[in-house]
């Protein structure tokens, strides 16, 4: 889980340029080395990597390797770029790093999106975290979720929230091509990304609704800390906000993906949405008329079905197959992803997790074979370092 997150220097100038930079967190959950069961190991690793970079300064990360809610966890964010290779590669060199870090005490970083065997996680003992347990009970006792967050940069608050008004209805297929989390503390669950089914007990995440403007925006999240509910803004745990830190917008809506490759794909199809939402806005069409309640709706078919079943076609607000709901998506980002040269690659990419399933079929196969929920993490290992 996330509260705030900070990139590991500032944005650069030319933030909304003919490429637009991007920045990926991802969050992965630690097991120990030998065992492969889940390792309480964050608050070491993240100490093992500072004392790493103070000891060779001049070859210090361009990520930053930060603890997460649950000490099961941890969390690499990536560098602003603006070509998609860059980012790939940036993803493997975050999760080389995090795995290194995990490795100096004795555990693994692995990209799954939920716990797969049983157990309980064990709580990073800071004065926030605290208060979220006492407050949220077993919400936060059990949340140990990973998640892949991306930033797209932007020119200012004002086209910050008319890009939310706009890609509102096309975050719910990121989530269907992220599913990675189909098992949940040693069951089936159903679900291609149970991940989201836990993230959204907290009661400010999921779907919002068309701002319309900055101050209308402001005005509703300002409203939230007020009701007492939250501690403070920074638990506003949209599926897609503008970042308290810096001029992005922040797409959370999707589960950490086993290859690293998907994972940057995906970041490119939300920063092309979000430039082709920009385009929008500035040709003066209107943000699409979906209420959160519908939005809802259509991101638990997401969560449940993944990239297999059936999703809801922003343009009918209907069921329909989800290559061809996919198939929408990546036509209405074609122009943007044609401009930057990776329509192949995402497109591609895209195809793939059709045809053989993204890692919540992969993780399902794996566990068919003897019904081991280690050997889940074993091939996860495996797709998260290859």
């Amino acid at each position: 889980m996330v509260v705030i997150t900070v990139f590991p220097h500032p944005t650069p100038t030319g933030t909304t340029g003919p490429t637009r930079t991007f920045g990926v967190e991802e969050e992965l959950l630690l097991v120990d080395a030998v065992t492969l069961e889940p390792a309480a190991a964050g608050v070491d690793a993240v100490r093992a990597h500072a004392a790493a970079v103070r000891s060779a300064p001049a070859a210090a990360p361009s990520h930053q390797v930060t603890t997460e809610l649950q000490q099961e966890q941890i969390e690499v964010a990536g560098p602003p770029l603006t070509g998609l290779a860059d980012q790939i590669a940036a993803i493997r060199r975050g999760r080389g790093l995090a795995d290194a870090a995990a490795r100096a005490v004795g555990a693994r970083a692995v990209a799954l999106a939920a716990p797969v065997a049983a157990g309980a996680p064990h709580l990073v003992p800071t004065p926030r975290f605290r208060w979220l347990r006492e407050r949220f009970g077993l919400v936060a006792d059990e949340q140990l979720t990973c998640g892949l967050h991306v930033h797209v940069g932007i020119g200012s608050r004002e086209e910050g929230v008319a890009v939310l008004d706009r890609i509102r209805g096309w975050l719910p297929v990121l989530l269907a091509l992220s599913g990675n989390s189909p098992f949940w503390y040693g069951r089936e669950t159903g679900f291609s990304s149970h991940r989201y089914q836990a993230w959204v007990r907290w009661p400010a995440a999921g779907p919002g609704e068309v701002f319309g403007s900055v101050d209308e925006h402001d005005r509703q999240r300002e409203a939230l800390p007020r009701s007492g509910v939250l501690l403070d803004l920074g638990m506003i745990y949209s599926d897609a906000r503008l970042s308290a830190r810096y001029p992005t917008v922040e797409i959370r809506i999707a589960d950490v993906c086993l290859d690293a490759e998907q994972a940057g794909v995906l970041a490119a199809l939300a920063r092309a949405l979000v430039k082709t939402a920009s385009r929008q806005w500035r040709a003066g069409l209107p943000a699409p008329a979906v209420s959160g309640a519908q939005l809802r709706a259509w991101s638990w078919q997401a969560s449940r079905a993944g990239a297999e079943g059936p999703l809801v076609s922003p343009s009918s607000a209907a069921p329909a197959p989800a290559g061809d709901v996919v198939a929408e998506l990546l036509a209405v980002v074609h122009p943007v992803l044609a401009e930057w040269g990776e329509a192949e690659q995402v497109e591609s990419v895209a195809a793939g997790v059709l045809r053989h399933g993204s890692g919540a079929r992969r993780q399902r196969t794996a566990f068919a074979a003897r019904r081991d929920p280690l050997d889940v993490v074993r091939l996860a290992l495996e797709e998260t370092h290859r």
